[in-house]
């Protein structure tokens, strides 16, 4: 039978290593786990990114999820708030409750969870673990230069919206699951459900380009009014231009607007930037292998809002709210 402290110390501690140091700065490299309390600093000019995702079962993921994809998807969906923001991760802590020490279980989620880990140079730190119905939060750490990190509260009248890769895929996905339509034939829509790829270089690269951002994880319609609201801006959206895949576009007209307008879990990011910016973006796009696509524009003025229009500019009349952790999809 495992122990806490053998349990870290064989599925996490030993794995857990500091990054490469971007800086020359000693005092600035982490001191991880061993001690009551990890130590950080960003680099000299930085300022820390810090954010928090908790995962619970059964409202986050379902109980059959392989461990593999919910350790990577637990840091994923932490490391796509610091790309939004335009940060590079550093490292991370784990509390981790489990209803039981399976082995097995255990080291699939630890491989899942390090191999996202080691991609970024993200470091665990610290942590902790108990005994408890099946929850994981996972605080991350990033740096970015002062000033330079992208908020919410920038967009300006005349922007373009931009969002990246394809939307509605992790929606799609539920929605097969739950029995409400049929995912085609070779269609792995239950991988962008539960293995979402945060867009850090993309985020890096934004950074002086961009005017307002934020990563799309409760669905295009709720987290694009975040923007609205904190920037005190409308918005005019094309519902046909935002790009999905070829099986989401195969759906009915109205399944295919609720997993793409909708739908949470994509940790795409949604982004705002000039009209000048076009051309830069265009070269974004193509040296971080991610699409850009442009969706709308920030009106110029207006209480804050979103003007829904198809492919011929006519308005439609489309209600639609993003996920809400306390009220069912």
């Amino acid at each position: 039978m495992l122990s806490e402290f053998s349990l870290i110390d064989r599925f996490f501690a030993r794995r857990a290593t500091a990054p490469s140091p971007r800086h020359d700065d000693e005092a600035a490299r982490p001191l991880g786990i061993g001690d009551d309390c990890a130590l950080i600093a960003p680099p000299i000019g930085h300022q820390l990114a810090i954010s928090t995702d908790m995962l619970v079962e059964g409202r986050h993921f379902f109980p059959d999820v392989d461990p593999y994809a919910l350790g990577h998807k637990a840091l994923a969906v932490n490391l796509s708030d610091i790309a939004a923001m335009g940060a590079a991760p550093h490292a991370f802590t784990l509390a981790l409750a489990l209803p039981r020490a399976d082995e097995a279980w255990l080291q699939a989620f630890s491989d899942g969870l390090f191999a996202l880990a080691e991609r970024h140079d993200c470091a665990l730190i610290g942590g902790d673990t108990t005994s408890g119905p099946l929850n994981i939060c996972i605080t991350v750490f990033g740096d970015v230069p002062q000033g330079a990190a992208l908020r919410r509260d920038a967009a300006r009248p005349g922007d373009d919206i931009w969002v990246s890769g394809t939307l509605g895929d992790a929606r799609a996905g539920l929605g097969a699951i739950r029995g409400e339509w049929r995912a085609p034939e070779g269609c792995d829509w239950r991988r962008a459900l539960e293995r979402p790829e945060p867009r850090v270089a993309l985020g890096i690269a934004l950074r002086g380009v961009a005017h307002a951002a934020l990563d799309i994880s409760d669905g295009l319609a709720g987290d694009l009014m975040h923007i609205l609201k904190r920037s005190g801006v409308r918005a005019a959206v094309d519902a046909d231009a935002v790009p999905c895949s070829d099986a989401v576009r195969a759906l009915p007209e109205a399944a295919r607007r609720q997993c793409t307008l909708a739908g949470g879990d994509d940790y795409e990011l949604c982004f705002t930037a000039p009209v000048e910016a076009r051309a830069a973006l265009a070269t974004i796009a193509t040296n971080v292998k991610v699409p850009l696509t442009r969706i709308g524009t920030i009106e110029p003025s207006g209480a804050p809002g979103i003007a829904w229009r198809d492919a011929s500019g006519a308005p439609l009349s489309l209600t639609l709210q993003g996920f809400d952790h306390f009220h069912a999809d």
